[in-house]
This record gives C-alpha cells, sequence and structure tokens, in this order.
C-alpha cells in the first residue's frame, strides 16, 4: 500500500515578500540615530543578501522587480542617487543567475567566496559611479565600514539556502 506524502509548497509568499519585508524592517531598524558606547549602527546593504540567494533557491520574475524596487527603497532612505543600488542588485542577481549551475551543488566556502566577490563587485560599481557622479570619491573608511557588515550576512545567506533550496518536493 502506498503512503500518501504531504507536499510542502513554498509560494513567492514565504520565498520572496516575507524575506524582503524583514529586509526593509532591518534596514529600518539599523538606520536609526543610535549609538552605543559612541559608535552608530552599522548599515550593511541587507539586500545584498536576497539578490545572492533568490537565483539560486528558484529564479522567478518577481524577484527581480522586486529587487528593483528594494533598490529604490535604499537609495530613497539613504537619499542617494536614484537607482544606484537598484543596478547593484539587479547586477549581483544576473551574475549569480549566470553562474548558478557553477554555484549549485557546492556549500561553505566556496559559496561565502562567490558571496564575497558578488558584494565587492556591486560596492566596486556603486563606488565608480557615485564617484563619477560627484566628481570626487565617497571616503574609503565609509565604503569599509558598509561592505565589512555586509559580508557578515553571510550565515544569513546560507540560513536561506538551507531553509528554501529543495523546499518544494514537486520539482525534485
Amino acid at each position: 500500500m502506498k503512503r500518501s506524502t504531504a507536499v510542502r509548497v513554498v509560494g513567492p509568499l514565504q520565498c520572496i515578500v516575507y524575506p524582503a519585508l524583514a529586509v526593509v524592517a532591518a534596514t529600518i531598524i539599523l538606520g536609526m540615530p543610535v549609538q552605543l558606547f559612541g559608535l552608530r549602527l552599522p548599515e550593511p546593504v541587507i539586500p545584498m543578501v536576497l539578490a545572492f540567494c533568490w537565483p539560486l533557491i528558484r529564479p522567478s520574475m518577481i524577484a527581480p522587480a522586486v529587487l528593483f524596487g528594494l533598490g529604490v527603497f535604499l537609495d530613497l532612505f539613504w537619499e542617494g542617487p536614484l537607482g544606484l543600488w537598484s543596478l547593484a542588485l539587479m547586477s549581483v542577481y544576473c551574475t549569480v543567475l549566470f553562474a548558478r549551475n557553477l554555484i549549485a551543488g557546492h556549500e561553505g566556502l566556496i559559496r561565502f567566496a562567490w558571496y564575497a566577490a558578488c558584494t565587492l563587485g556591486a560596492f566596486l560599481m556603486a563606488y565608480l559611479i557615485v564617484a563619477m557622479r560627484s566628481g570626487n570619491p565617497p571616503a574609503i573608511l565609509s565604503l569599509v565600514l558598509q561592505v565589512l557588515p555586509t559580508l557578515l550576512l553571510y550565515p544569513a545567506v546560507d540560513w536561506l539556502l538551507e531553509r528554501f533550496d529543495d523546499s518544494d518536493t514537486r520539482f525534485r
């Protein structure tokens, strides 16, 4: 006799909308003007985690649109040039989408190396755009203080990939 197995379906609400709302909330919380021991809270580019994870979990048409919206939110929230972070996030998404076959199946250090390379590439592109646009390069220390916390978000990348990768048993 054949047993019926429960199919766990993960839709766009669980995979895209809830993480995007959590990223917006975390960005707002970390953007508060709070000082602890004379230091401000870090301001990582938290949507970078989603830009790296979504093409690996399940590429869709909704994810780039949400990433574009998250980029516009970051530009408005940080009062930067409109479209800067949308371009950076979309470049990470496209890079990971094209390299998906190379990244899939790897864990740990290899995935972190890809995440670090994509993050550093996006920040380099953003730095060059801001430098060319303003005619004056931004401070390197500020860039480093934003890159490091973004790189330290790799455990969130790993958790999302483990949580949602192969979560829909219909596609196995």
